[in-house]
């Protein structure tokens, strides 16, 4: 797999967006979409999923107060609904008014009873911690998109990260490694590790055959996975 560079991606990501909007929500992506969302893309969700498919800036969604607001992104994908919000530090600074900081959590609830999953990020932190908010965002795709019938990207990312995981271990990973590694049940563990097998990333070890309780890496797979992650 051949990814594009984030520059080109971006470019082309948000001109694609910038044709589709009209009047205000047009206005609204030219000058609200600035450093910080760019920041999250490049260091956040890019690294991650080397693609921006689904991914919209400035999303419209109707207010509570029967008016419109627009989120940084929402991510729409195989039936998921998620916001995601960059907070910069003057968002919870003395600059905010009470009327204001009630507002913004009547909001959030509001998103929440519409059917969103929600998710913020500091500023600070997609500057200083941006591996901390990948894995949050893997952690929260493991959970929500794992089982769905068409893979997503996201999917893909999740395996690569056992794979790297499992290159780590002095032992041939488990479910048990998988579920501390994406915080996830045991039967979304064993579905993962069990495609991964279908793929021929993984290959079982030791002697069971139908109950399967290690696995070990296919030597031969290893490389190309590596070389499609770049």
């Amino acid at each position: 797999m051949i990814h594009l560079s984030f520059q080109a991606s971006y470019e082309s990501w948000l001109e694609m967006h910038l044709k589709k909007r009209k009047g205000e929500s047009k206005r609204r992506l030219e000058q609200g979409h600035a450093h910080a969302e760019k920041l999250f893309l490049e260091k956040v969700w890019y690294p991650a999923f080397h693609e921006l498919d689904g991914l919209y800036p400035e999303y419209e969604v109707d207010d509570f107060r029967d008016g419109i607001r627009f989120l940084d992104f929402a991510y729409l994908k195989a039936g998921l609904r998620l916001a995601i919000e960059i907070d910069g530090f003057r968002t919870h600074s003395s600059e905010v008014t009470r009327w204001q900081f009630s507002d913004s959590l009547m909001r959030q609830n509001h998103l929440v009873l519409d059917g969103w999953k929600i998710l913020r990020f500091s500023y600070d932190d997609l500057k200083e911690k941006p591996r901390m908010c990948q894995q949050l965002l893997q952690q929260f795709m493991g959970r929500s998109l794992h089982g769905k019938k068409k893979e997503s990207s996201a999917e893909e990312f999740l395996q690569l990260e056992i794979l790297k995981h499992a290159s780590l271990l002095k032992h041939h990973i488990r479910p048990s490694d998988v579920i501390g590694l994406l915080k996830i049940k045991k039967r979304e563990a064993q579905k993962l590790l069990h495609s991964m097998v279908s793929k021929q990333m993984l290959l079982p070890a030791g002697n069971g055959t139908i109950r399967i309780r290690c696995y070990k890496i296919n030597r031969e797979k290893l490389h190309a996975a590596w070389d499609s992650s770049r």
